[in-house]
């Protein structure tokens, strides 16, 4: 279980990182919307798991992939938003977050019956 201070700086993490996706999404996204889904950060505080959800694109794999390359730059613009608050800024860990492709996947084989 998660503490509370866990569970502050996910928040703050998933709303900065929030913005950095829809400002830079062009860049680092090719034109796609990327979500921040959740985010679990490690007890040291020293690793978060980010949760992408991806929209607007076929090959979501890829589109992750090109993100992953990214990531130092992701977390040195974290680091500009958040570095008055964290001493230390989390190494980002990006998966993809498929949940609501297996609701959609669900609701269509609901509706098919």
């Amino acid at each position: 279980m998660e503490s509370t201070r866990q569970l502050k700086i996910s928040k703050l993490l998933q709303r900065d990182l929030g913005e950095i996706f829809q400002r830079e999404s062009l860049h680092l996204a090719g034109g796609a919307m990327v979500t921040v889904t959740k985010i679990h950060v490690t007890r040291d505080l020293a690793e978060a798991k980010v949760y992408l959800s991806l929209f607007a694109t076929q090959d979501k794999e890829g589109l992750l992939t090109k993100i992953r390359k990214h990531t130092k730059e992701i977390r040195y613009m974290l680091g500009q938003r958040v570095g008055k608050q964290l001493r230390v800024v989390p190494e980002l860990q990006l998966f993809l977050d498929d949940s609501l492709d297996y609701i959609e996947n669900i609701e269509k084989l609901l509706e098919d019956e």
